[in-house]
């Protein structure tokens, strides 16, 4: 008897079957518009596709499967509790170290004092066993000459010694909005540097090309992958210009790319990275070596309301950046934008890394998107788009020149304006935050709360969560709480039985919570009267209209007067009027509250509509 397989029992099914299938469920709707989507960079994402032949691809390392380093921030501005955390972190799986210096981006307000710190702060660490990443901002070169003073002290051979210095003197621009010194000057100034790195026996990776920046400005994938290159060419350029071998240059050069919680674009993004330096180095008469990425998760989509989805966002990224390649990866504590992650935040970081290597065995594949058709197609989109992006800076005359002239910015900004209008209509949800908001959340412990962050400098990029417009709302709702014991209120005028307003009742109350307003609801009322007096006892001016349309048909208009006769000044209407929207507005339902209207403009407006 032949051993066949079950799919071999039944013939193959085609596209055109898919498709007609597709189409009867569609019921002459667009297929265009309903199933296939782009992305902000104009990548089309069908929704389906065929299995794709694996284009080449460079890999991490030498190409054999191996785990990517579980990296940890070190950001304590005690160098001694930031050693207990770190050592903490190393005995928990951890065998890499993000070292972050007080004054760059990346500390949020905290972050080692200085370089004199490094003694201290790596007290029986033994640094030919783990790895190390310097995060200094506009330190970088004197937080570099402590860390390789401090293994002079202790006898260790910088040759065996996996470092990255992190010197990024394009992100010093970005965040900074300037530079320390004209950049001939400071390219000079790189290029001694290697020199004398080299002189000390520092073979290794002295510079970064950091595409964070340039994620929490707005940028796209393709954006950031585009600033990322223009970020390595500039370092090149100087490198060469000061006499080292472009060689010595490309190898003194690594690279930090963000991963956020979409899992396609972040895996194709890291893949695509690898292609594009190739293609840089082939350009540059090199042949292409395996370069050094590391990933961290993305600072723009955490949140200070309903923390705990942090950790379901970072793990998606971090899956993410693994299957696409990354060289070592950071995860943000799931309470960074509270504060300064505790112990218990910060091993929540490494043991989810720890999971997806150990129990999920996710590095035991060495490229697992090789041959999908949607990764093969994203990937190749990337860095299309990519390219031409970075022939845009190019033209501009480099990566400073544009950001010095302000047209990265413009573009960024343009791209910022249309990804805002998402999040105000929750096009792009935020969940925990726009999407099922708890009021009643608990607050989780952080070891000291995060500052007040400082104004950008004149000509710096912005750095910004998605979440931050909403969570003013709710700490705007918090200090009303605080001064007079109640929230603002809207009073949820149910009508009908359950089964007619509850989907639509759900939603507003959801809508209203995103921005700190309590939905008083209720099972529904036998009559208008009774609504009336249940709102009038709410004591709020504002009330929402819930049911389905052939409710409103019947007892909207009336019920709308009742509340307006009982007090109601705003009234909203959950869904769309439709036909009744004349007769509704002669009610007084001067608000429509429905999927894809500006909740944000709607909600700071209601805050201000219920206390007044």
């Amino acid at each position: 008897m032949d051993d066949l397989t079950l799919a071999a029992a039944f013939p193959p099914a085609t596209r055109e079957q898919w498709r007609a299938l597709v189409d009867g469920v569609l019921k002459g709707a667009d297929f265009e518009k309903r199933l296939v989507h782009r992305t902000r960079d104009g990548i089309r994402i069908e929704a389906l596709y065929d299995a794709a032949s694996p284009a080449p691809q460079p890999l991490r390392g030498d190409g054999t499967p191996a785990p990517w380093r579980i990296c940890q921030r070190v950001d304590h501005p005690d160098p001694a509790e930031a050693n207990a955390l770190a050592l903490t972190d190393l005995e928990g799986g951890a065998d890499a170290l993000a070292l972050v210096f007080a004054g760059a981006p990346a500390a949020r307000g905290f972050g080692l004092p200085g370089p004199e710190a490094l003694e201290a702060a790596l007290q029986g660490v033994m640094l030919p066993m783990v790895a190390l990443r310097l995060d200094a901002g506009s330190s970088a070169f004197e937080a570099a000459a402590g860390l390789v003073s401090l293994t002079e002290r202790r006898g260790d051979g910088l040759a065996g010694l996996d470092l990255d210095l992190g010197i990024d003197p394009v992100g010093m621009l970005a965040t900074g909005g300037a530079l320390p010194a004209p950049w001939p000057a400071l390219a000079a100034r790189l290029a001694a540097t290697l020199s004398d790195l080299a002189a000390k026996g520092f073979a290794g990776r002295a510079f970064l090309a950091d595409a964070r920046p340039f994620h929490e400005a707005g940028a796209t994938e393709a954006g950031e992958l585009a600033a990322v290159l223009a970020s390595g060419v500039a370092i090149l350029r100087a490198l060469e210009a000061g006499g080292h071998s472009l060689e010595r240059a490309r190898d003194a050069l690594s690279f930090l790319l963000v991963a956020d919680a979409d899992e396609f674009l972040t895996t194709a993004k890291f893949r695509a990275l690898r292609r594009l330096w190739a293609r840089v180095e082939e350009t540059c008469g090199l042949a292409p070596q395996p370069i050094r990425i590391h990933a961290e998760t993305a600072w723009r989509t955490t949140t200070r309301r309903d923390p705990w989805v942090n950790l379901l966002r970072a793990t998606t990224a971090a899956f993410s950046a693994g299957l696409g390649g990354a060289d070592a990866i950071t995860i943000l504590p799931f309470t960074a934008a509270l504060g300064l992650p505790d112990a218990f935040a910060r091993r929540c970081a490494r043991n989810t890394q720890a999971i997806l290597l150990e129990e999920s065995n996710l590095w035991r594949v060495a490229d697992p998107a090789a041959g999908a058709g949607g990764f093969e197609a994203l990937t190749a989109g990337l860095c299309e788009q990519a390219w031409a992006q970075f022939q845009a800076i190019e033209r501009e005359g480099g990566i400073v020149e544009s950001l010095a002239s302000g047209a990265l910015a413009s573009r960024l900004a343009a791209i910022r304006e249309g990804r805002d209008r998402d999040l105000a209509t929750r096009r792009l949800p935020i969940t925990g935050t726009s999407e099922f908001p708890h009021l009643a959340e608990a607050p989780v412990a952080v070891l000291a709360p995060a500052p007040e962050p400082a104004a950008a400098p004149a000509g710096a990029l912005p750095s910004r969560r998605f979440a931050e417009p909403f969570e003013r709302l709710r700490d705007a709702s918090d200090a009303i709480l605080a001064e007079t014991g109640r929230r603002p209120r809207v009073f949820l005028a149910n009508l009908g039985p359950i089964a007619a307003f509850n989907t639509r009742a759900t939603f507003a109350r959801n809508a209203f919570e995103a921005g700190g307003i309590e939905a008083v609801t209720n099972d529904g009322f036998p009559d208008h009267a009774v609504m009336a007096a249940a709102f009038r006892e709410a004591g709020t001016p504002l009330a929402c209209l819930c049911s389905s349309d052939e409710i409103y048909a019947a007892e909207a208009v009336p019920a709308a007067q009742a509340l307006a006769a009982a007090g109601a000044r705003t009234l909203y209407l959950a869904g769309r009027p439709g036909k009744l929207e004349a007769d509704l507005r002669g009610a007084g339902v001067t608000r429509d509250l429905y999927a894809g209207c500006d909740l944000l403009r709607l909600l700071d407006e209601a805050q201000t509509l219920a206390r007044s």
